[in-house]
């Protein structure tokens, strides 16, 4: 998979005219309390940059001032424990389209919110701290269903799925791969495995690979929140509609032509601004 997206993935981008915004569902990306609101904010405003409807925050009770004074056309919740994700999910079943992790916390109550999120069986993608949460318990982990999306980088990867992941020396591509596969098939959901050369597997599919090192302004992705960005993306893409798989391989693409229209420099906050000008040039 190179830095080149399909026409028919184009197509998985678009809008109609005849549609009205929750035509293109609506996605929720959890926070952490007041002071670790960033993460869970880029990932809301990549989710709303790549099309997705209506994107909300779920923030705690002390977070909420803080993400109001920076959010305009992003939705704010308070979600302080699982009981109140649970009720807001029951309550508006509009809502397809989750991402749990970016700032999350590692606290214990937000185990019990991550395992309200993922008994509903809706689409989640599962970053940072909600991949260290299902490290340390793996009751969390036998709950992983088709259409989670996994994104670890090596050091989660290794925590996440003992024995395959990178130890003491880092993996060819044949080795990541093969991991890649081998971590899909044994959660059952979806896995973007991060990296300079990103490898993406679904259950029983064959692996996809997208390769950045050619790219110079790739490397610039190594920069705090860029992963957010990404998870962010690959859940506005969910909420739009597209499968597991399409939403991470076409979010992972954005991410990286992201970097490349931005250029040496770019921060993380610069990503989600790059859409708009992608999308010109790609005719969406």
């Amino acid at each position: 998979m190179s830095l080149t997206i399909t026409p028919e993935q184009i197509d998985l981008l678009r809008k109609s005219s005849d549609q009205h915004k929750y035509s293109h569902g609506s996605a929720l990306a959890l926070s952490g309390p007041e002071n670790r609101t960033g993460a869970a904010r880029l990932a809301a405003m990549a989710a709303l940059r790549v099309g997705a409807g209506v994107v909300t925050v779920g923030a705690p009770h002390d977070a909420l001032p803080e993400c109001a004074a920076h959010l305009t056309g992003i939705m704010l919740r308070e979600v302080s424990e699982a009981l109140d994700l649970s009720l807001i999910l029951a309550e508006d079943t509009r809502i397809n389209a989750l991402c749990i992790g970016p700032g999350f916390g590692l606290e214990a109550e937000n185990g019990a919110t991550l395992r309200a999120a993922l008994a509903t069986q809706r689409a989640l993608v599962l970053d940072a701290d909600a991949l260290t949460l299902m490290a340390q318990d793996r009751d969390l982990f036998t709950q992983l269903h088709e259409t989670c999306v996994l994104t670890p980088h090596a050091g989660e990867f290794r925590r996440l799925f003992p024995g395959l992941g990178e130890d003491g020396q880092p993996f060819n591509l044949d080795e990541k791969k093969d991991a890649t596969q081998r971590a899909a098939d044994l959660s059952g959901a979806v896995v973007l495995y991060k990296g300079a050369q990103t490898t993406i597997a679904a259950p029983g599919c064959p692996v996809a690979v997208m390769d950045t090192t050619s790219e110079p302004a790739a490397a610039w992705l190594a920069t705090a929140g860029a992963g957010d960005v990404l998870a962010g993306l690959i859940t506005g893409l969910l909420a739009k509609g597209c499968t597991p798989v399409e939403a991470a391989e076409i979010g992972a693409l954005l991410h990286a032509m992201a970097a490349a229209h931005a250029g040496p420099g770019l921060i993380a906050e610069d990503l989600p601004q790059q859409i708009p000008g992608l999308y010109r040039e790609l005719g969406v």
